[in-house]
Order: C-alpha cells, then structure tokens, then sequence
C-alpha cells in the first residue's frame, strides 16, 4: 500500500501565549502543496523502517512509524509491517513533512485494517499537532493545539515558490524565543504581493517569524535576499526555516524558483492540492 503524503504551508499563523498545559494556543490557515513524500506500508516478516534520507529518523522515533504502531494497538494486531519511506519534504523546514508522513501511514494502516475513522482522527491527535491537519489537508482553519479544524473554501488560482534555506531551526527553541520576547506579532503580508483570493481576509503574518529572525538572524537574511531577488514579499511557514512567496501560475513560479541560484536543501514551485495524504497504485 502506497500514499503521497503532501507538505502543508502556514499561509497565516497566529500564536497566543502559554496556557496552563504548557502549549502556546495557535490559529492559522494551513494550505496542502504538491510537494510530497512516498509512504509506503506492508506485511513483512519482521517489522522493518527504511527512510531514504539522513534528516529522518529510520527507527521506532519516526513520527510514521509511531502512527503504524498506533494503528496496531487500536486494530490489535501485531502483524510485522514494513515502512519505506521516499523523502522529498526536507525535514525541520515548518513544511510538516513527518506529520504528513505519519497521517499517510496512520491512513495506509487504518485501511488495512478496517479501522473506524473516529479512531483515526483521535490516533491522529496523539501523534503529533500537525497529524490532524495532514489527515485531512487542503485549505482549513486549524486553531488550538492543532486538534479544531474548520473547513474552509478551497483556494485556487496561484501557486507557491518555496525556498528551504541550508540551515534548519528548532520549533521548541523558536517558541522558547517567542517567550522570552514577550510575544511578538508577525508583520502581515500587503494585500498588493497577494492573490486575489487571500485578499481583504484574515491577516497573512506568521507570529513566529520575529522569534526565527531573532533566534538565527539568516533567517533575515534569506527572506530579504529573496524578496529582492523577486520583487514581492516572502512568507515563512511554521517555525522556519522554509520561506515562499505567491505567484499567479506555476509557471512563474517554477521560473523564479529556477532562477534562484544560491545553495540551498530545497527550491519548489508547488500548487495547492486539496487533501493531505492520498493512496496511489503501487
């Protein structure tokens, strides 16, 4: 059984301070992109882990194997499984790479074995603040600890340049900096660098920004260096370090993306796709 497991962009995200379990409160509008991952999942004679990249983890720590071992106790099996895993979503960039590849395998796994989609959405919930998201995907309005999602109209009409720069940050270090700023907002993106669909809505900022730019000042750096390089505003997704920017076409945004000729650990034109994992043939 195989799945693409689909990258997801924070177009905004706002951050609410600490509450009393220890979480910071997000509400944001998350976005599914054609970047994607391969997962896939089967019967083995022992249980087995292959990740084609060293950014991930190939053992028991991997967040997709964490979601077949959740499926088995829900479905309560013990069959021996093998996970491969084909990595094109780098990891620790705010793409939510590892969330989209445990919801894809959380999905594989619950097909397989007939499992209730009630359990699979709260298997979801536990694996990670992002797996509830990936599960579903698309456009949504995800608030809390990423457990409320709302539906909302699907978007279309513009694609996304990507930009990961050869570095990555740590999402509990730029909480941790977002803290000790005393909770700075992002600066939202002028209505005139954005597609007419995300024009006039919800403000597009991300309030982790200030505290990447603080806590590793390249993260500065980049976004101007390519803001200058296309002429329009650059976005960041999560907690860093991956940065966008909108186009009207893929087109376009393919042209910029190939035009950009510094090193870097990804360089994507991408399109929105409307779900966050989906089966494919083997």
């Amino acid at each position: 059984m195989k799945a693409k497991a689909y990258a997801k962009v924070n177009l905004a995200l706002a951050v609410f301070p600490r509450s009393a379990d220890g979480y910071h409160p997000l509400r944001g509008i998350f976005q599914s992109v054609s970047l994607a991952d391969d997962v896939t999942v089967g019967p083995a004679s022992d249980d087995s882990i292959s990740v084609g990249s060293a950014e991930a983890p190939g053992d028991e720590t991997n967040l997709a194997w964490q979601a077949i071992e959740a499926a088995r106790r829900a479905a309560r099996v013990a069959s021996p499984t093998a996970l491969t895993i084909h990595k094109r979503i780098p990891s620790g960039a705010g793409l939510g790479g590892g969330s989209a590849d445990a919801a894809a395998a959380l999905g594989l796994m619950a097909e397989r074995y007939g499992i209730d989609p009630d359990i699979v959405t709260d298997l979801a919930g536990g694996l990670g603040a992002d797996v509830p998201f990936s599960l579903v995907g698309g456009t949504r309005l995800v608030e809390g600890r990423g457990e409320r999602i709302s539906d909302l109209p699907p978007l279309e009409g513009f694609a996304l340049g990507i930009i990961v720069p050869p570095f990555s940050l740590s999402t509990p270090d730029v909480f941790a900096e977002w803290d000790r700023l005393d909770g700075p907002t992002g600066e939202a993106i002028e209505d005139r660098h954005l597609p007419p669909a995300l024009r006039g809505g919800l403000p597009l900022r991300n309030d982790l920004l200030p505290a990447a730019m603080s806590l590793d000042p390249r993260i500065g750096d980049w976004r101007s260096d390519i803001a200058q390089r296309w002429s329009t505003s650059v976005a960041m997704t999560g907690s860093g370090a991956a940065l966008f920017a909108f186009f009207s076409t893929i087109d376009e945004a393919r042209s910029a993306v190939e035009s950009f000729d510094a090193p870097t650990r990804a360089a994507e034109a991408v399109t929105l796709v409307g779900c966050g994992w989906e089966r494919i043939d083997d």
